[in-house]
């Protein structure tokens, strides 16, 4: 197990830089009056490429007014707005231009009206979106699936912490134990955060984030000294798992919640983090089990460690500029 943990994680460290720190860009379109359209464009501060990215305004609308940029967070904001002929969003094409020079994607959320909204990912192969009719319950619940497993994929810090965890207590009852921990402390504030219960201090929790995984690989690091979290691992992922939730509601919030079906989205976007979660483990259960065949090399059983110690430091120190730069 510890082997193919280590050759996956060797895998996905180049993209240690990009883990939430380098979120797509994003972009809010609502629906103001019949005719006028609030305009919303984020896009990291720290540019790819010289062709800048930009939503492209549709066929028969017009630019009303313009903000200059404005810093926020590790990005920059433009705000527009909009005047289009028609009576509704619905059949509007949204596009952002200068994603294939930059090598990027863009998340549109689309509000038609306060308790309609649709999300989609733009790319280079993809840039533009047309506004569909409202969504079912059921394609919200498919939708929302699909973010949820989508997002977990890509959160390289998440899934660093998770296979930390496999490395702790290895496969078994105890894994049952841990993961479920994890995944009830991720729920609680999930929910707490997307319902607005609890505020969302989103630089402080993503360098906590890291911290948890700093910490896991400390404890890691000297088998020796076990102390009481080797025995009973799933307080600590519980606990870490509460700080978790709070990085998926962060993304969550970039995306939005449709009103009209908010139990089924906000449901189904924790189940799809649960599926992407549980497809992790099972990778590196399946490869563990292949690459054990094949090697044996003493040197990837303590690799793992030291590879969850730099990258997690890396973060720690450069989310520490975040959080008080």
């Amino acid at each position: 197990m510890m082997r193919v943990i280590s050759l996956l994680l060797l895998l996905i460290a180049p993209l240690v830089a990009e883990a939430h720190r380098f979120a797509p860009s994003a972009l809010d379109v609502r629906a103001l009056t019949n005719d006028e359209i609030s305009v919303v464009w984020k896009t990291p501060a720290q540019a790819t490429s010289n062709v800048p990215m930009l939503p492209i305004k549709p066929d028969g609308c017009e630019v009303l007014s313009e903000t200059p940029w404005f810093p926020e967070g590790t990005g920059k904001v433009l705000r527009q707005q909009w005047a289009c002929a028609g009576e509704s969003l619905e059949g509007l094409n949204l596009g952002v231009s200068g994603l294939a020079a930059n090598q990027s994607s863009a998340v549109v959320s689309v509000r038609p009206h306060p308790d309609v909204f649709f999300q989609e990912v733009l790319t280079a192969d993809s840039p533009s979106f047309t506004v569909p009719a409202q969504r079912s319950g059921l394609a919200t619940a498919l939708h929302y699936l699909w973010l949820g497993a989508e997002h977990i994929a890509i959160g390289t810090d998440h899934l660093f912490f998770v296979a930390g965890l496999l490395l702790l207590v290895g496969w078994g009852a105890r894994l049952v134990y841990t993961v479920t921990a994890f995944t009830v402390g991720h729920s609680i504030t999930l929910a707490l955060v997307s319902l607005g219960f609890v505020t969302n201090p989103e630089a402080l929790i993503e360098w906590l984030i890291a911290v948890s995984i700093w910490l896991l690989a400390l404890e890691l690091s000297r088998p020796e000294y076990k102390s009481r979290l080797w025995d009973k691992p799933w307080y600590l992922a519980g606990g870490f798992g509460l700080l978790h939730g709070m990085g998926f509601a962060g993304a969550l919030a970039e995306t939005g919640l449709p009103q009209m079906h908010l139990p089924t989205a906000l449901l189904f976007f924790n189940l799809g983090i649960e599926v992407g979660q549980l497809a992790f483990i099972a990778l590196l259960t399946l490869a563990g089990a292949m690459i054990s065949k094949i090697s044996r090399a003493p040197w990837l059983q303590i690799a793992p460690v030291y590879l969850l110690g730099a990258v997690s430091t890396f973060w720690v120190l450069d989310r520490t500029g975040s959080l008080f730069g």
